[in-house]
């Protein structure tokens, strides 16, 4: 088992969620985040008399953790679908998961997954 962990735009998030659905992940957790990353417009940038704050990138993590089997396939996914060809579109970071539990019912391991391949 694998945990993915992705950062993305923000403005991606439902254009991913909608990709790994139709590759069958329908399970994750997400969070918002604001970090620092290497983006061009760095500064206060006015927008019709409003200052904001351009250092800090408003971000979406993604929290996934698939079967070995179907790494490869959300990995792509997300490069594909989170992708703009823009410095900032995110980062990906997978890591190996040793057991997982399904809390109801007790089962472990690769049954305790929701995707199902």
């Amino acid at each position: 088992m694998k945990k993915i962990e992705a950062i993305i735009r923000v403005s991606k998030f439902e254009e991913v969620k909608a990709a790994l659905k139709e590759v069958g992940i329908d399970f994750l957790s997400y969070w918002d985040a604001t970090g620092l990353g290497n983006e061009l417009h760095k500064g206060e940038r006015v927008y019709r008399g409003t200052v904001s704050d351009t250092e800090y990138i408003p971000r979406r993590v993604l929290n996934i953790v698939v079967r070995d089997i179907n790494l490869q396939k959300t990995i792509d996914c997300i490069l594909k679908s989170a992708r703009t060809g823009i410095v900032g579109d995110g980062k990906i970071f997978v890591w190996d998961i040793n057991d997982s539990y399904r809390i109801r019912t007790g089962e472990s391991g690769d049954t305790s997954l929701f995707n199902l391949d």
